[in-house]
């Protein structure tokens, strides 16, 4: 898994692997053009709000995974604070 040291728990093994997979396919790229979406000063529709709170209750779910595994502290805290900013901005932007 891409150099990555993991967890020897083998459950928390496949979770990790599933989540930074569909991070970095699928999630990350949605966010990112999120925030790009309100750093025009645009707002969210209805499905992209609806997006973020999945995303952030899934961030939510990982809390205990993460929490076994520190190495992931970091990201984990990343992409917390990317929600928080395209959040704050959303708010902002109305």
């Amino acid at each position: 898994m891409r150099g990555i040291a993991v967890s020897d728990n083998p459950d928390d093994i496949g979770i990790i692997e599933v989540v930074i997979e569909r991070l970095e396919k699928q999630r990350l790229p949605r966010l990112l053009a999120l925030k790009d979406k309100v750093d025009n000063g645009e707002s969210l529709d209805d499905y992209e709000l609806e997006f973020l709170e999945h995303s952030i209750v899934d961030a939510r779910d990982l809390i205990p995974v993460i929490d076994r595994n520190p190495e992931y502290q970091p990201l984990a805290a990343k992409v917390i604070e990317l929600h928080k900013e395209i959040s704050d901005k959303a708010l902002q932007n109305g």
